[in-house]
This record gives structure tokens, C-alpha cells and sequence, in this order.
């Protein structure tokens, strides 16, 4: 039963993407009213032409894709400060603005773009209006900026434009949460469009959908893309040779390297940790069971054993344990395996099933796909207390994908009888629905920090 279910899901529920160099459009369905009001004032531009990347507008979109920011639209913005000298820290304050990022850009004699940006802390500089003083080295009093969170400049080539805005992001992103921000990340996920003559494409792009590119198409199905620690390679499922077997791509070079082929099923390959082996499973005894595999030596270890259905593993972060989804108590749960003694345990007792379980990065939390009355949705268990709680409602959620720091999942789901793709924040109060646009698209899996 648990075979079929979840091919069955893995088949149905697809979500789609625009196409190269085509921006997700981004619909938020919930959440917006309790995120944090944040300031990315449209950088000054000094150049004759236009300005070729809105390298604010990319700053802020981030910023509100994370769940934690909502920006000021532009037209509600008091005043366009171009610089910290400039901030009128009371009408930023009297929106409820703690923090205001802005700055200017030029263009140097080879065509180069000179980015200078600070982010200010509003609600300080309103303290101090602007100037506070501090002991300098000689014992002085002297003049301070500490409103100031940083002040940077950039010197980056046009081709990197929007890139380096991803990386103002991750700075802001971070400096106001103390947590790593994920904006100069990827996105691998299947695509199917049964009127190409190779309809099964596997892809990769920018977190938001942009840079779109073909790694692999083939005439028959892809499924299950996952990413190497390094964020180099892919491992994936082909069934070009007739069955299902895996396969380790180098995304960069192209040249792929088939890793198993045994008889029937190989599927859900998983890196783990170090990068060293992968988790997989196998059906060459029967029933489907859980691997692991040395990648250098391809030595190959059972994990799991019996007559139940055994799949989906996934490494817990410390890479001595694995959690997977097995039918062994007569529906499919998710259960947890120390890999130096095979002890293993049931997590998941909320909801009539429980399957595609991946846990945080900080291993804290899994995340997982939970069935209950309302149908499938995306739930988090913490893995101390055992609580649950329901982060979606949206219809037939599957395929959860955590971004590495945590903060965001990406999932497929159904609205409206289209296949989308989704995302929703960690404590479940942001969601974003990214509307089907073209072709089907499955199985999307985020990637490392790059």
C-alpha cells in the first residue's frame, strides 16, 4: 500500500515555474500582517542608461519570501534617504520601521557597478538622533555611528548584478536575525511537458525562480532530485534504461555516473551529511528497504529488514541516524534508525499517516506530510516534545523541501485544480503560492549554501 501511494502522490501532485530568466511570481496567501516592517529604500542610481537589475526590488522581494520582513511599498515610503545623513528617523519610526536599508550605485570606466549601501537601525538613530558619542583609542570622546549596522561597498561585474543582491539580502537577512539567510541558494525540481520530444526535464534555478537552466531531458521519467553537500552534483532516478536506477550528476560538467541498478525498484537517493554515501532504496529482496551506499568503494549496507514497505529516508544532520517512512504498523508512519546499532523507533503518532519526513538543519524539527480529516498537509513535530502543528491547508501537499537555514519549506501542492508550487515559513504563518504557468513540475529540492 505504501508502494502505491506514494508513486501514486509522487505522480499526481506537481507544481510549475516560469521559464529561463522568468521570475516566480509570488502570491501571498497568509502572513503578511504579522512580519516585521522593514525599509529597502529603491537605490539611488547615478548612470545615464537604465539601470539594468532593480537590485532593491530583488533586496526586498527576498526579504518578504522569508516570512520574517514585510517592505514598505515605495509609495507609502516618507522620504527616499539615500543615505544614513538623510534618514528622518521620527516619520520612519511613526510607520513602525526599526530598520532601513538604502543606498547608491554608479558605474565605473569598464562597466563595472559601484554599490554603496548601510543598513540603519531607525529606532536608535531616533534615541540619538543620528549621533551618540563613544570612547575612542586614545581615551577620548568622539563621535559614533552605532545606528549604523554596516556600511559596504561593492564593485560588481552586470552579469552578477542580481546575485550580489541576493547577497545584500543574506547580509540584512542575517544582521537583523543573527540567524544565516538562504537567498544565494537553488532550486532542482523535474519537469514534464508531454509535448516535447524529450518530456522529462530536470532543472535548476535561483531560489526565486530566476536563472533558470537544463541539467538533463530525457524521454523517460525523472524523479527524485536531491542535492550533494557541496551543491555541485545531483543525485536522481532515471528510467532510460527501462527501470528505475540512480544516477550522480555534476551539474557544472554534465557528465553523470549511474550508481545502482539493481533488479526492480532504486529509488529516494539522499546524501548524506559529509557527502560520502547515499541513502537509497532498494527493492532487490522483495519489499522495499533502506541502503546506504558508499559512494568511493559502492559498498552497500541493509538498513532496514522485513516484510513492510521501508522508503523515503532522509539524514538526521549529525549523519549517525536516518528517519524513513514504513507501513510496519499497517499504515505509513515515520520512524527513526541509529545506523550504529539499528535500534529503531516510531517519531510521527499524530494523524492518520505521516510520510515524507525531513528534518531542520539545526535538527530541532521535522517537517513532514501529515494526513488528518482535511486531507494532506504539511506538519512540524518537535522532536523534543513531541508536539505537532499544522503549517498548511492547502490541497494535497506534498514533496516538503527545507531550505538550509531553516527558515522556509517548499512543497507542491494543488490550487484551484493547477499544479503549484509553495512555500511556507517554519512557524507557519507565512505562506506564498507560486502560480502554475507552465508545464508540470515535481519534486522540487533545495540546495546547500552555495
Amino acid at each position: 500500500m505504501l508502494k502505491r501511494l506514494i508513486v501514486g502522490l509522487a505522480f499526481i501532485i506537481s507544481s510549475t515555474v516560469q521559464v529561463a530568466n522568468a521570475a516566480l511570481e509570488l502570491v501571498i496567501t497568509d502572513g503578511i500582517d504579522s512580519a516585521r516592517p522593514i525599509a529597502i529604500v529603491p537605490f539611488k542610481w547615478e548612470g545615464a542608461a537604465p539601470l539594468p537589475q532593480d537590485v532593491s526590488a530583488v533586496i526586498a522581494s527576498d526579504l518578504q519570501r522569508s516570512g520574517k520582513f514585510s517592505p514598505v511599498a515605495t509609495s507609502k515610503m516618507p522620504q527616499t534617504p539615500y543615505s544614513e545623513a538623510e534618514v528622518n528617523f521620527d516619520a520612519w519610526t511613526g510607520l513602525g520601521v526599526d530598520s532601513l536599508l538604502t543606498g547608491t550605485i554608479t558605474q565605473d570606466a569598464k562597466g563595472d557597478y559601484i554599490i554603496n549601501y548601510q543598513l540603519v537601525d531607525v529606532v536608535r538613530g531616533q534615541l540619538t538622533k543620528g549621533q551618540s558619542r563613544a570612547l575612542g583609542s586614545d581615551g577620548e570622546l568622539v563621535l559614533s555611528k552605532d545606528h549604523v549596522l554596516f556600511n559596504k561597498r561593492a564593485t560588481v561585474p552586470k552579469n552578477r548584478l542580481r546575485e550580489y543582491a541576493h547577497r545584500i539580502s543574506d547580509l540584512v537577512y542575517e544582521q537583523l536575525t543573527g540567524e544565516r539567510g538562504a537567498f544565494l541558494t537553488r532550486i532542482a525540481y523535474v519537469v514534464v511537458n508531454d509535448k516535447d520530444s524529450y518530456p522529462y526535464q530536470l532543472r535548476v534555478a535561483d531560489y526565486d525562480g530566476y536563472n533558470e537552466r537544463l541539467v538533463l531531458r530525457s524521454k523517460q521519467p525523472l524523479m527524485s532530485p536531491a542535492w550533494s553537500p557541496d551543491g555541485q552534483q545531483l543525485a536522481y532516478v532515471s528510467f532510460q534504461n527501462g527501470q528505475a536506477e540512480i544516477y550522480i550528476m555534476n551539474i557544472y560538467t554534465g557528465q553523470s555516473e549511474k550508481v545502482t541498478s539493481y533488479p526492480r525498484h532504486n529509488g529516494a537517493p539522499r546524501f548524506s551529511p559529509d557527502g560520502k554515501q547515499l541513502a537509497l532504496v532498494l527493492s532487490k529482496t522483495g519489499s522495499l528497504q533502506v541502503y546506504t551506499l558508499d559512494i568511493a568503494t559502492r559498498k552497500l549496507t541493509q538498513i532496514t529488514r522485513g516484510r513492510s514497505n521501508n522508503t523515503e529516508p532522509f539524514w538526521h544532520p549529525d549523519g549517525k541516524s536516518l528517519i524513513f517512512t514504513s507501513d510496519r504498523g499497517g499504515k505509513p508512519q515515520i520512524y527513526r534508525v541509529n545506523l550504529a546499532d539499528g535500534a529503531t523507533s516510531r517519531i510521527t503518532w499524530q494523524g492518520s499517516q505521516n510520510l515524507g519526513g525531513q528534518i531542520t538543519p539545526d535538527g530541532r524539527f521535522l517537517v513532514m506530510v501529515n494526513r488528518s480529516n482535511s486531507g494532506f498537509n504539511l506538519a512540524k513535530q518537535d522532536l523534543e516534545t513531541g508536539a505537532v502543528q499544522i503549517l498548511t491547508k492547502t490541497l494535497l501537499d506534498e514533496s516538503p523541501s527545507i531550505a538550509p537555514n531553516g527558515g522556509m519549506v517548499i512543497y507542491s501542492s494543488m490550487f484551484n485544480k493547477a499544479n503549484v508550487l509553495s512555500m511556507v515559513s517554519i512557524d507557519g504563518r507565512f505562506k506564498a503560492r507560486l502560480p502554475a504557468t507552465n508545464g508540470r513540475v515535481r519534486a522540487p529540492a533545495w540546495s546547500p549554501f552555495l
